[in-house]
């Protein structure tokens, strides 16, 4: 109780001093992804300042989210007490919600403050991240950087890795507009890490180069010494490196191709995050989950991370075709990991395929298909894995949407997710879920 009213005594004061700004601070911010309807499909930050001036300004948003579930389970693992699935009934999820800072600290400069007031994970208010985008340096006073920089943006602080393009499309606990789906992917590549990006855009060309400290969080213990025996290895904490080369054009007024390959890389960390950092947790609560399970502790239901906790190497290719009303973006998508107490690395590969039609006169309706595959090879260690062969998860996906207006989207859909070549000393094992969910989203 002390700690709720702590946090509405802060938003309060929050509010009071921002309140006399807000009246005149809801136009656009230069350089950056409204949070409507009008993100959709935007990736990257375009180099357009979107008619905005460059005075000091402050943005206050926010996104909201609730879902409605009706999703039954089932397996066919052995009748251990910790095998047997909680019993599940329609029902609401827990409402989440963002607070989104957008501020303009000069021309073609902007610092981005996103608060999760509300998640599956944390449902107490937290900081998701930070960080300050150049798209101008005008402290310059040079005609040569303004040419630079007019292709150019740089962006440092604490902030949403950019590994592949399906980050762009996913649920972020309250923001789930920009998805035409319920829930992300199987192998869903999320994390906040602390680094800089560099991101080029020209004539359609796109080249990203990110250097971040491979982690959730900033860490200054050194790692164990897993080899006594070598002087040389007390720390073996390295940096993540992130790559993107890709091209997105507008060919005609109603062509729209977008071609990108994707990588990550770190040779060891104390605790990586790629496949594990959506701390706001999957949509389907408590599927495949055993009878002691709660909303908090087991928010990845319905997801897999194959826990690269030390080393991991992945690479992700995303096709983006949009013709008029009718949307193709795919994934594909090889990871290569390990813990620190593992030898030898672990593959994983993902497909997903996405097809969406949209129609109206503001393309405000759409129905869309979604078919998702995941091949991984587990950790040896725990209940759940200890597979010989890799194991196998496979989805489908079937929703509609309707945008009320701009700032207002209604989903509903059907997914059925089966479980293959688990062992039977797993939950997984012959594991399904399936049936229907309906979700409401508000985004300004």
């Amino acid at each position: 109780m002390k700690n709720t009213f702590s946090i509405v005594n802060l938003l309060g004061l929050f509010a009071l001093i921002t309140l006399p700004m807000i009246g005149w601070s809801q136009n656009d911010i230069q350089y950056y992804r409204p949070y409507d309807q009008r993100g959709t499909n935007i990736f990257e930050t375009p180099k357009s300042d979107l008619g905005a001036s460059g005075d000091f300004k402050v943005r206050l948003g926010a996104n909201f989210a609730q879902q409605f579930q009706s999703l039954e389970h089932s397996n066919k693992s052995d009748t251990a007490t910790a095998n047997r699935l909680i019993d599940l009934s329609p029902g609401f999820n827990l409402a989440t919600a963002n607070m989104n800072i957008d501020a303009q600290l000069g021309e073609g400069i902007r610092v981005n403050v996103v608060t999760y007031l509300s998640a599956r994970h944390h449902q107490e208010a937290w900081v998701k991240g930070g960080y300050i985008q150049f798209d101008e340096l005008p402290f310059f006073n040079s005609e040569m950087v303004d040419r630079v920089m007019d292709n150019l943006t740089i962006k440092v602080g604490h902030y949403e890795v950019n590994y592949g393009d399906a980050h762009y499309r996913r649920s972020d606990n309250g923001a789930a507009l920009y998805n035409p789906f319920v829930e992300n992917l199987i192998l869903d590549a999320f994390n906040t890490e602390i680094g800089g990006e560099l991101i080029f855009q020209k004539n359609g060309l796109i080249l990203v180069g990110a250097v971040t400290n491979g982690e959730i969080k900033g860490d200054v213990v050194a790692l164990p010494d897993l080899k006594p025996e070598d002087k040389d290895d007390l720390s073996k904490k390295s940096p993540a490196f992130v790559g993107k080369l890709g091209y997105d054009k507008q060919i005609n007024d109603d062509l729209r191709i977008r071609l990108t390959g994707s990588t990550y890389y770190t040779a060891s960390s104390r605790a990586n995050n790629i496949y594990g950092g959506d701390r706001a947790g999957s949509r389907y609560y408590l599927v495949m989950e055993n009878t002691k399970a709660t909303t908090n502790a087991n928010y990845y239901s319905g997801r897999l991370n194959p826990r690269y906790g030390d080393k991991v190497f992945s690479y992700m290719i995303n096709p983006f075709i949009k013709y008029k009303g009718i949307e193709f973006f795919g994934t594909y998508e090889n990871a290569s990991g390990r813990l620190s107490s593992e030898g030898d690395m672990r593959n994983a590969t993902q497909l997903a395929a996405d097809l969406i039609v949209r129609f109206g006169q503001e393309e405000n309706f759409y129905v869309a298909g979604r078919y998702n595959t995941v091949k991984a090879e587990l950790p040896a260690a725990g209940p759940n894995f200890g597979a010989d062969n890799p194991v196998t998860i496979n989805r489908y996906e079937i929703s509609a949407g309707w945008f009320v207006n701009k700032n207002i989207l209604a989903k509903l859909a059907y997914v059925n997710q089966e479980y293959k070549d688990f062992p039977i000393s797993s939950i997984f094992s012959g594991g399904e879920f399936s049936g229907v969910m309906v979700e409401a989203v508000l985004a300004f």
